[in-house]
């Protein structure tokens, strides 16, 4: 399959899976979201009406004015396509085609750190810190992890190799809130070193927002290392193991290449692909599944907003910050793929 024929299928796959997601998302918030939709217009146009006492003053009896009010609101739930049943095609079309566009709507009850409730715009403010701190992190434990998983690797049943499985064994058992927490009272109100609370105390709009940031990131950026380079190293350390095992290594070593040039020039190339894979899905997961850590830390990024929109039922912010991590999860498949592809030909050329 040529190049063209295969970033085609990949790309028509991925649209697929979006269209999906969004399909499903919508069926199971669906009736919750129109109660809030409605809701929301008959508190808006109470809102109008309150703001301008003349409206009130014009009708000479209550019940003149209820029904001018509930007028209104059904004029403004029909204008919105709102009379529809969600489940129709017209309105589930409708609300895809926003989601698609990123037009979310307003958080019910959220807001941006400006004051703002448009979904769109507290995501686009939360987004930018999550990357910055996972991404960070997944970097350093990549390239921690695949150093050390080499060199375990390429010296089996060695002190290196024992201590490395171990610490990935012992790491991996601890949930990381509990090592958040052990960290946070360590660091935070033994020795006192870095603050509690991820969050900074001064305005974003204040000049040293971007260093507080930084300095408040330090904390939950060590403990999410400490708890992911010993995984990431023993699973290199495995591929790298099935690697050296093969006839083309042997090979090599007997026409006397040196061992540090074929363990990381040849076998680490050949163990490229599922490393590959095995980052993209963590820079991808890692943004969804942050909820817990950037509870612990309050560190205000996607997964708080995850933590707080489930918490108070904000489904607008849900809807979009689910669409989001989606569109980010399926950008890093796509990724991953292309990588793939280059690193092992066969996987575009069998599909």
């Amino acid at each position: 399959m040529s190049l063209k024929k295969y970033l085609f299928k990949r790309i028509i796959t991925m649209f697929i899976v979006l269209m999906v997601t969004l399909l499903i998302t919508i069926a199971l918030v669906g009736s919750n979201m129109d109660s809030i939709l409605k809701q929301g217009v008959s508190i808006q146009v109470r809102t109008e009406i309150t703001d301008n006492p003349t409206i009130a003053k014009s009708f000479s009896s209550v019940t003149e004015f209820d029904f001018f009010i509930q007028t209104q609101i059904a004029q403004r739930i029909k204008i919105m396509g709102l009379d529809e049943p969600w489940y129709s095609p017209q309105r589930i079309g409708l609300s895809m085609y926003k989601i698609l566009f990123l037009d979310f709507g307003h958080a019910t009850f959220l807001t941006s750190d400006s004051g703002s409730s448009d979904v769109k715009e507290i995501i686009l403010e939360k987004l930018p810190r999550t990357i910055l701190l996972f991404t960070t992190a997944t970097i350093i434990v990549s390239v921690i992890g695949i150093f050390l998983g080499t060199l375990a690797g390429s010296k089996i049943g060695s002190k290196t190799d024992r201590v490395t499985s171990s610490f990935a064994i012992i790491s991996s058992s601890f949930p990381v809130w509990w090592i958040g927490m052990l960290m946070i009272f360590l660091f935070s109100f033994t020795y006192q070193i870095f603050p509690a609370r991820a969050t900074p105390l001064i305005p974003f709009t204040d000049p040293n927002y971007i260093g507080s940031l930084l300095y408040h990131m330090t904390l939950p950026l060590i403990t999410i290392v400490m708890i992911g380079f010993g995984s990431w190293a023993y699973l290199v350390r495995n591929f790298i193991v099935d690697i050296v095992q093969e006839d083309f290594i042997f090979a090599k070593k007997t026409i006397g290449i040196n061992q540090k040039k074929i363990i990381y020039k040849h076998a680490l190339k050949n163990a490229a692909p599922p490393i590959i894979t095995v980052l993209a899905l963590s820079l991808s997961g890692s943004l969804g599944g942050a909820i817990i850590t950037e509870a612990v830390f309050d560190w205000p990024g996607m997964g708080r907003l995850y933590f707080e929109a489930i918490t108070v039922m904000d489904l607008p912010v849900i809807i979009g910050a689910t669409y989001i991590l989606t569109v980010f999860f399926l950008i890093s498949i796509f990724v991953a793929d292309l990588l793939y592809g280059y690193f092992d030909p066969r996987v575009r050329t069998e599909q």
